[in-house]
C-alpha cells in the first residue's frame, strides 16, 4: 500500500472497532473528532449526547438491553473526567463496553492533561493505550478482556497521533520456519498452555460453558456439589431465586425446568424480573421491593437455590431474607463469599456457568428419581388477588390518590401508570428514593425490559441519557424513563438528548421537591431538612420548551393525557411531571431506616 493510501490511526481504529461494536454514543471534542468522523464512514451509527457522563450511561443502557457491545467516546482531560461517575456505575454493574477517549500526547502531558489511566484504574477499569502499530491487536485484546470480565475498558488515543499514519503489521521474521527445538509441540501440556495464551491475548475463542460434574470433581468442589445435590433431593420447601447473572447466561428455560423438578416456589432480584417461564408460583422481587407476605414465605424455605445473584444487602433484606437453618446453594461463575445473614445458614457454592450447572443438577435429580415436593401447590395466596399478590401498604388511606399535604400518593400514581403505559415498553430508571414505585408496581415482560442505571454505584443523575441507549437498542418499542427531580436536574442537559433520540418516549418525573432518600433517613434522624429540599421545578415546562409534550400531574385524572398520547399513536415524547408527596416512604427505605436504628411507625 502506498504511503498516501495508508490509513490514519483513527481510521484504522474505527475499522477495528466496527468489527465488535454496532453503535456509538459520544460528545465531540479535540481528542475524538477524527474518530467520530471515521466511525460514520465505516458504518457505526453515532448518537450525540450533551454531557460526557451521558456517553457512558447511554452505552451502558444499550448493552444492558441488547446484550451487544457499545462505544462511548469523549475527548481528553475534562471530557474524560466528566465520565467518571458513569464509568464507576458501569464497572460496578459489570457492563462490558469500550470507552474510547482522547489522551495526552505521546511526548508528554500538557498543563490540562491528567493521568487518565490512573483515574480509570482507581475505578477498577483497565486502559489500553493506542499507538500507530498493532491497532487491531490492541482492540481485539480490549474487547476480549471486556467480555471475559464484564467490565468497561478504556482505549486511549494520544492527541499527537490522531492523524498519524497507521503502521501495517508485518509478518514475523522466520514465521514459516520450523518450531524452536526448545518447545515440544507434541506435549499436550505445552499445547494447552499455548492455546490458553492465544485465547487470552487475541480473544479468538470464548471458553465453553462449564459446570461442575460429580464424577470429575474431587476435593472441596466435589464435596460442595455432592452436598448440593443431597440438599435438593431432601428439600421439602424449596425456593429458586434468580438474579441478573442467570439472565446473562440465558438460563430462563433451565430455571423453569429445575423449579418444576423440585416443586419449588420462585423469586428474583430486581434485575431478573420475569425470567421464569411461568409466573404461577413466583413470589416476585425479593428484598425491599418485595411483597411482605411473600418475603415471609421465603423465610420458610429449607433449601434455596440461588442462581446468578449477588445477594447484596437490599436483596437480602439486610440479612433477614432466609430463615434459620436454611441451606443456600449458590451458582455463580465467580468465587463469591457467603451472604451476610442475621440467622445461621449453610452456604454451598457451585462455581460455573448457570445454564450448564442447572442442567447438571437437574440431571442428578432425574437420575435419583426426585419427585416435586408438592410444597408450592399447598401455599395459599398465590392466586390472582391472593394474599401473596396484593400489596397492603396504605393505598386505601388515600382513595382519591391525594395525601394530607395535597400532593399525590406516588403508589397510586405508579399503579395507574402501570395500567396506562404501552404494553410494548422498555423501562429505564435513574437512582433515588423513587425507585420503590416503578419496581413494585410496573409489570415487566422480561429482565432486559427494565434496567436500573445508578443503583450499582448508588448514584443519581444518569437517567436522561440512558433513553438514547435504550431507544437505539430496542427500536419499535416505547422507551419509559423513571427519574426524580434531584437526579433530573443533575442530568438536565440530556433531557434534550432523551427527547431527540426516542421516537416513542414517556418520561415520568417523581417530583417531590426534595432529595427523598436523604429526607427519609437524615431528616428522620432530626437533621435540618433545608439542604435536602428542592424548590418546585416545572419539568413539564422544560420539556415543552425542548419539543416534548409536558404535563403537570397534580391529580390522578391528569394522567389521562398519557391515554390520549397513546391513542394518538404514541409518537414523540410525553413528560409527566408528577407532583408526589414526600410523606410516603418506600418500603425498602423503611428497611434502611430500621437498620439505622430509627423507630419506624406502622403506616
Amino acid at each position: 500500500m502506498s504511503a498516501s493510501a495508508t490509513p490514519s490511526l483513527t481510521r484504522a481504529l474505527a475499522a477495528a472497532l466496527a468489527r465488535h461494536a454496532d453503535h456509538s454514543f459520544g460528545l465531540m471534542g479535540n481528542g475524538n473528532a477524527h474518530l467520530i468522523e471515521h466511525l460514520a464512514q465505516v458504518g457505526v451509527p453515532y448518537t450525540a449526547v450533551r454531557h460526557e457522563a451521558g456517553t457512558v450511561a447511554a452505552a451502558d443502557a444499550y448493552t444492558r438491553v441488547s446484550g451487544r457491545l457499545a462505544i462511548a467516546t469523549t475527548t481528553y482531560g475534562a471530557g474524560f473526567t466528566n465520565t467518571l461517575t458513569a464509568l464507576a456505575e458501569a464497572a460496578q454493574a459489570r457492563t462490558p463496553m469500550l470507552v474510547v477517549v482522547g489522551d495526552a500526547p505521546s511526548g508528554g502531558p500538557r498543563p490540562w492533561d491528567v493521568d487518565q489511566e490512573m483515574l480509570a484504574a482507581a475505578l477498577g477499569v483497565r486502559t489500553h493505550m493506542l499507538s500507530v502499530a498493532n491497532i487491531d491487536r490492541t482492540v481485539d485484546r480490549a474487547v476480549a478482556y471486556a467480555q471475559r470480565v464484564r467490565r468497561p475498558v478504556v482505549l486511549g488515543i494520544p492527541y499527537d497521533l490522531v492523524s498519524a499514519p497507521a503502521v501495517e503489521p508485518q509478518p514475523a521474521a522466520g514465521a514459516n520456519s520450523a518450531p524452536s527445538p526448545g518447545i515440544d509441540l507434541g506435549d499436550p501440556a505445552v499445547l494447552a498452555s499455548l492455546s490458553a495464551s492465544v485465547a487470552d491475548v487475541a480473544g479468538h475463542a470464548a471458553a465453553p460453558a462449564v459446570a461442575p460434574q460429580p464424577e470429575r470433581l474431587g476435593g472441596p468442589a466435589g464435596h460442595q456439589l455432592e452436598a448440593a445435590v443431597r440438599a435438593l433431593l431432601e428439600a421439602e420447601r424449596p425456593v429458586v431465586l434468580a438474579g441478573r447473572g442467570a439472565h446473562l447466561s440465558g438460563a430462563s428455560a433451565e430455571l423453569g425446568a429445575i423449579a418444576d423438578a423440585l416443586g419449588a416456589l420462585t423469586a428474583t432480584t430486581a434485575l431478573a424480573r420475569s425470567i421464569f417461564p411461568a409466573a404461577r408460583f413466583d413470589l416476585g422481587v425479593t428484598g425491599g421491593f418485595g411483597q411482605q407476605a411473600a418475603m415471609e414465605t421465603i423465610e420458610l424455605a429449607d433449601v434455596v437455590l440461588v442462581v446468578g445473584a449477588s445477594l447484596n444487602q437490599f436483596t437480602m433484606r439486610f440479612g433477614d431474607l432466609f430463615g434459620p437453618g436454611a441451606t443456600v446453594i449458590r451458582i455463580d461463575d465467580e468465587q463469591v463469599s457467603p451472604p451476610k445473614t442475621n440467622r445461621p445458614i449453610t452456604h454451598l457454592l457451585l462455581q460455573g456457568d448457570a445454564r450448564a450447572t442447572l442442567e447438571t443438577l437437574r440431571g442428578a435429580l432425574v437420575d435419583a428419581g426426585r419427585l416435586p415436593s408438592g410444597w408450592r401447590e399447598s401455599v395459599l395466596g398465590l392466586e390472582p388477588g391472593g394474599a401473596l399478590r396484593v400489596r397492603d401498604d396504605g393505598l386505601l388511606a388515600h382513595p382519591d390518590g391525594i395525601c394530607a399535604d395535597g400532593r399525590l400518593d406516588p403508589r397510586a400514581v405508579a399503579a395507574r401508570l402501570d395500567e396506562l403505559l404501552p404494553a410494548n415498553r422498555h423501562v429505564t430508571t435513574d437512582g433515588g428514593h423513587f425507585i420503590g414505585w416503578a419496581n413494585t408496581r410496573w409489570h415487566v415482560a422480561s429482565p432486559e425490559r427494565m434496567i436500573m442505571v445508578g443503583t450499582a454505584y448508588q448514584t443519581i443523575g444518569l437517567g436522561f441519557p440512558t433513553v438514547a441507549g435504550v431507544a437505539a437498542a430496542a427500536p419499535g418499542t416505547t422507551t419509559v424513563l423513571s427519574t426524580g427531580d434531584g437526579g433530573g436536574l443533575m442530568a438536565l442537559a440530556d433531557l434534550e438528548t432523551a427527547i431527540r433520540t426516542s421516537p416513542s418516549g414517556v418520561i415520568v418525573v417523581w417530583n417531590d421537591g426534595a432529595y427523598g432518600a436523604e429526607v427519609h433517613l437524615y431528616g428522620a434522624m432530626g437533621l435540618g431538612q433545608d439542604p435536602m429540599l428542592i424548590p418546585d421545578v416545572d419539568f413539564a415546562g422544560l420539556a415543552t420548551a425542548l419539543g416534548a409534550q409536558g404535563v403537570r400531574v397534580q391529580r390522578l385524572e391528569d394522567l389521562d393525557a398519557l391515554s390520549a398520547w397513546t391513542a394518538a399513536g404514541a409518537q414523540g415524547t410525553i413528560l409527566l411531571d408528577c407532583r408526589v408527596s414526600r410523606s410516603v416512604v418506600a418500603e425498602y427505605q423503611r428497611e434502611i431506616q430500621r437498620v439505622n436504628g430509627l423507630d419506624v411507625p406502622a403506616e
